[in-house]
């Protein structure tokens, strides 16, 4: 079975009050159903770093977002996982300031895992830097997860 890495965009947007934003709100509602519908039968992961981010901010939301999470398996963010996400950034595919990006994109490639599931188009799904970081996660042996959001994996779950 395929497996996926739920990083903080999932929770938060399956969370989230409604949005006025109607890209938003499509958003939300995507998630819900992906979510929902058993997330394409995928076995979910994600690791502390997820964990860390969905704690911040209001705390009943940060408790709404942890619950989801609860029953997700979490992988150990290893020394690989800290040297690849550590040279995603030093060599400038990930902004220093998105480091945490780049530790959702390490610790899914390191532990080998086939979807990185993200409404992160800025620095996780970005068409423009993808090619840049599948590079970069094979010069030191691993294989970049196909990035996607919720959107993308019921589309082909959709009856024709």
């Amino acid at each position: 079975m395929a497996t996926a890495y739920i990083e903080t965009t999932i929770p938060s947007y399956y969370v989230a009050r409604p949005s006025n934003s109607l890209i938003q709100a499509a958003r939300q509602a995507s998630t819900r159903e992906w979510w929902d519908r058993g997330c394409s039968g995928f076995h979910l992961f994600t690791s502390l770093e997820t964990l860390d981010e969905v704690a911040k901010g209001d705390g009943e939301m940060a408790a709404a977002r942890q619950c989801l999470l609860a029953a997700v398996r979490l992988l150990p963010v290893t020394d690989e996982a800290i040297a690849l996400a550590s040279t995603l950034v030093t060599t400038g595919v990930v902004p220093a300031k998105a480091a945490s990006d780049a530790m959702h994109i390490a610790v899914a490639s390191v532990h080998g895992i086939n979807y990185l599931v993200t409404w992160n188009f800025k620095h996780i799904a970005n068409p423009f830097t993808r090619d840049r970081l599948r590079l970069a996660v094979a010069d030191v042996g691993f294989e970049l997860p196909v990035m996607c959001s919720p959107d993308e994996l019921l589309q082909n779950n959709e009856d024709d």
